[in-house]
């Protein structure tokens, strides 16, 4: 079970976290993750090199590949909200809606999920 004071640690502590847990270096966190050793060091040193922030895929990453880290807490520590589940049964209910829609409120629907989206991002 996680605790509050876990909750407030940054990306940096994080990544410490996993190297210490799991017994591995920045490559072999960035080579699981799909991304170059720079950027995980960068994570480390606190360095986010956009203001966006880590891409939240990748943060899924780093869930799958150590599990023993809840994607709420590597979002958290990223400064992110986690983006809620997306079971298949979901994903179908929300395409059968969206295929419901004409394709003016299609249009609008991706504009303001894509908005939402690029405002998570931040």
């Amino acid at each position: 079970m996680e605790t509050p004071a876990e909750h407030a640690e940054n990306l940096a502590q994080l990544i410490k976290a996993i190297e210490s847990t799991y017994e591995v270096n920045q490559s072999e966190i960035a080579r699981a993750i799909g991304v170059a050793p720079a950027t995980v060091n960068a994570w480390k040193l606190g360095k986010r090199g956009s203001t966006r922030g880590p891409n939240p895929e990748k943060l899924r990453s780093l869930h799958g590949a150590f599990p023993k880290f809840s994607e709420e807490r590597i979002f958290a520590a990223a400064r992110r909200a986690a983006p809620g589940p997306l079971d298949e049964e979901a994903e179908r209910r929300l395409l059968t809606l969206f295929r419901g829609l004409t394709e003016e409120q299609q249009r609008s629907k991706l504009i303001e999920m894509s908005a939402l989206n690029e405002a998570n991002k931040q």
